[in-house]
């Protein structure tokens, strides 16, 4: 006769199961699902326990999802190991979950563990040559209702890899931000604190708006960009509502929190009486240090107009980093065309001689260029060339498959007017050397 019986789990055996937990680990065994995990699966799920006493000495943890049933939890303490007790421990577990009609129980266990008896004397077969993968979902399903509140968005996870070109950024953003807030673990080791606060500037039509959900989409955190114009309408008023956002932002585990052209709100303050602005300034500049002390958050300010920020707003402590974005070089331009040239006809294309035409131009220059060649072409190949729709043998289907050709994307760049001038370009390389901090 046993000394052990087997029940349900209560509340007051979440001690014994940390204890058969940590017990695990002290073996060398790295359980294959999270404590919490765990932990919510016996509040929530089917959890049983094998209890001598008082004391719990075994536990099991399943969960049931449609038809398919998943062992999250075994474990016994190792003095009473070899009694049965696992085997009736997932006897018991698959009795609670039966009601759900699963057609198939499965469990995953960690390569060392040797404690497979239990499993097969439950007729569970041991399925070879799989692999295990897992990845970590950043957004828990409660944020979901604040970060929509505020606007906020899980961003594509492949914006990074899709910024085109602009190597330079890309790795300064990926050395400087990404690796000590994605890794801060690591960086904590090697006393690194992780930026809080950057502001990108640079030129119109640059990508710094681009840049800054890149980077979200990098960290796989919620994006959340705050409009000054759309607080100003606010009862409380533009400082008030914009002190209420933050303290909404707070209560997400992680975020980007983007704002852009903050010259706007962040001006240099001067004049008597003082504008209703320099309020708006002040409130910003008490939000940034309060929100620097919240780990796992970015705040990104981006200008077009560095010079014109308050010279309190760039102080040290304030910003980890100042960066520029600037216009693209050789071999960004490049990239971007190979980009948005279509593939069909990419190999046709003068790709040099456009790289060549298009210096000084911004990516939405290049963008812009690129899209207006391929509507161009488009219209020759239907209206112009014979096509079906100007009474021509051509198919329209046949007409489109042709593409844009060198001239047409030469056409479209001598028609597109460049954002930046040459004399804004000069006060930005200005501004690198006398505002830059990387």
């Amino acid at each position: 006769m046993t000394s052990w019986r087997i029940r349900d789990f209560h509340s007051a055996d979440l001690d014994g199961i940390l204890h058969l937990w940590e017990t695990l680990k002290a073996n060398n065994v790295e359980p294959v699902y999270a404590l919490s995990e765990v932990l919510a699966s016996c509040e929530k799920d089917h959890a049983v326990v094998a209890v001598l006493g008082d004391m719990v000495v075994g536990a099991a943890v399943g969960r049931a999802a449609h038809d398919q049933g998943w062992i999250v939890f075994l474990a016994t303490l190792p003095e009473y190991r070899g009694r049965g007790i696992g085997t009736s421990l997932l006897a018991a577990v698959e009795n609670r979950m039966a009601p759900h009609g699963l057609n198939k129980l499965s469990a995953l266990m960690p390569e060392s563990e040797t404690r497979v008896e239990a499993f097969l004397s439950r007729g569970f077969a041991l399925k070879k040559n799989l692999r295990y993968f897992e990845r970590t979902i950043p957004v828990q399903r409660q944020e979901l209702g604040a970060l929509g509140q505020l606007g906020g968005r899980i961003l594509a996870r492949d914006l990074w890899e899709n910024v085109a070109g602009m190597r330079n950024e890309k790795e300064l953003l990926e050395r400087r931000l990404v690796l000590p807030l994605a890794e801060a673990d690591l960086a904590d080791e090697y006393g690194v604190v992780p930026p809080r606060a950057v502001v990108l500037f640079g030129p119109p039509g640059t990508g710094k708006t681009t840049f800054a959900k890149a980077i979200a989409s990098r960290l796989e955190w919620p994006f959340v960009e705050v409009f000054p114009s759309r607080l100003a309408s606010d009862p409380k008023g533009l400082a008030g509502a914009l002190r209420e956002t933050f303290l909404e932002i707070a209560e997400l585990e992680h975020a980007v929190v983007f704002i852009d052209e903050v010259e706007e709100i962040a001006s240099q303050r001067s004049g008597e009486p003082p504008s209703p602005l320099q309020g708006v300034t002040n409130e910003l500049l008490k939000i940034i240090p309060a929100f620097r002390e919240q780990p796992g958050r970015l705040l990104v300010c981006a200008t077009n107009f560095i010079r014109a920020l308050d010279t309190a707003f760039l102080r040290h402590g304030r910003f980890d980093y100042v960066i520029p974005i600037g216009l693209p070089d050789r071999q960004a331009r490049e990239a971007m065309w190979q980009r948005f040239i279509p593939a069909t006809v990419v190999d046709d294309v003068d790709v040099e001689l456009l790289v060549e035409r298009t210096d000084g131009f911004s990516p939405a220059d290049i963008e812009y260029a690129a899209r207006s060649a391929s509507q161009r072409a488009l219209e020759k190949a239907v209206y112009d060339d014979g096509g079906a729709a100007s009474g021509g043998s051509l198919s329209v289907r046949e007409a489109v498959r042709k593409g844009p050709c060198t001239q047409d994307y030469l056409d479209a760049i001598g028609e597109t007017r460049t954002t930046v001038s040459q004399e804004v370009h000069e006060q930005f390389l200005e501004d690198i050397d006398a505002l830059g901090r990387v």
